[in-house]
């Protein structure tokens, strides 16, 4: 998925308020807004039914999004935080981040790991946890990926890969690993010793 080739479609709105949220709901509107980059924010709503379904693919919290507000206004932005109804899960707030393309921003991004049917540790009978599923990362807008690639085809029984071990696209980083302290490189996958028959 392709940020800049992403396109969403929204008006301004003016009203502001409970009242003024139920009722763009009642019309299929989810209401939103767009903040950041030392500018003002500007309040939007989107089509309820793109939003629910956009959102499906959930590397759309890692794209890099162009919104065309209605009036001719283009923002570069990232999918920050959607809030959801309580109840019936549907979505009722959308945030938006603007994206300023010589800032750097932190974004937290899905981890998908590869090669655990060929992990020489789960052949030989050990099991593999998996203690986390996403990082935290900083980049330009331009470096951000959809989600980092973890292959474990290599892992021993009793090893660990930890966050200094994943190899990164270029121009990113972890936050994590900014600190500078051993404390802070986390355990992100382990594979055990196979258990010793009696």
């Amino acid at each position: 998925m392709s940020g800049y080739d992403t396109v969403w479609k929204v008006q301004k709105r003016t009203d502001e308020g409970k009242g003024a949220s139920r009722r763009l709901r009642r019309q299929g509107k989810v209401p939103g807004v767009i903040y950041g980059a030392d500018k003002d924010a500007v309040l939007i709503t989107i089509d309820s039914n793109f939003i629910e379904h956009t959102i499906e693919d959930p590397r759309v919290y890692n794209t890099i999004i162009t919104i065309e507000v209605e009036g001719g206004d283009k923002e570069t932005a990232v999918l920050k935080e959607v809030q959801r109804h309580q109840v019936n899960g549907r979505v009722t707030h959308v945030d938006f981040q603007r994206i300023d393309e010589n800032r750097k921003i932190k974004k937290r991004v899905p981890l998908r790991f590869v090669g655990q049917d060929r992990a020489p540790g789960v052949k030989m009978g050990g099991f593999m946890t998996f203690f986390l599923s996403s990082v935290e990362i900083r980049c330009y807008p331009k470096d951000l990926p959809a989600e980092i690639v973890v292959d474990v085809s290599d892992m021993m029984p009793g090893t660990t890969k930890r966050l200094s071990d994943i190899p990164l696209p270029q121009g990113v980083e972890l936050t994590a690993l900014l600190h500078g302290k051993p404390e802070y490189d986390q355990a992100v996958v382990a594979v055990s010793k196979p258990k010793i028959k009696k």
